[in-house]
């Protein structure tokens, strides 16, 4: 067994470690390439996996865009709503001011001008005309059945010449904006 030697500053000697590394470093390459090795088959899925992960993506593709889609119509419908029925507030807080022409134009004094009168049903008009451009509509039911969706019973009364479950008198007419009842007419029912 030959050792050879180096010489140190302080005069100790050490053996040569050059077969040692060579070992170390075969050991070393060899760990590398089995890592390499495992690496190289997780980044190569097979083509089962491949298969899968496409049609896992195209699923999550096609929920994407239906759900975009539903987005856009919701959004759509909301607008709609919005323009139809955005003024149905203001539509509404307008109401008592036709109610009140109306009381005025039935309760008006003998003593009243004919100008007067006139006055007065062109404004009810104006207002009507106004209100029948944003799409109101009066329920004003005359000999119609009673129907809960678009009238108030007030009182039952008795009328031999109406059926029973129609209108009898009409206290205030109600109004519908686009087919949605803002405010029901408030009527008797025949009950005989």
């Amino acid at each position: 067994m030959n050792i050879e030697k180096d010489k140190t500053e302080d005069g100790i000697h050490e053996p040569n470690q050059s077969s040692d590394s060579s070992e170390k470093q075969t050991v070393d390459e060899d760990n590398t390439n089995e890592i390499g090795e495992q690496e190289s088959n997780i980044g190569n899925p097979t083509y089962e996996e491949l298969f899968d992960k496409r049609e896992e993506l195209e699923n999550l593709l096609l929920r994407a865009n239906a759900d975009l889609d539903n987005a856009y119509k919701r959004t759509l419908s909301e607008v709609e709503k919005a323009h139809k029925y955005g003024t149905e507030r203001l539509l509404t807080e307008l109401l008592p001011i036709i109610d009140n022409l109306e009381s005025a134009l039935n309760n008006m004094s003998e003593n009243s001008s004919e100008e007067d009168k006139q006055g007065i049903e062109l404004t009810l008009k104006s207002f009507e005309s106004t209100l029948d451009k944003f799409g109101m509509i009066p329920i004003y039911p005359v000999d119609e059945e009673f129907n809960p969706e678009k009238h108030e019973a007030v009182s039952m009364e008795k009328d031999d010449g109406k059926k029973d479950g129609f209108i009898g008198n009409i206290f205030q007419r109600g109004w519908e904006l686009h087919a949605r009842v803002i405010r029901p007419a408030r009527v008797t029912v025949i009950k005989n």
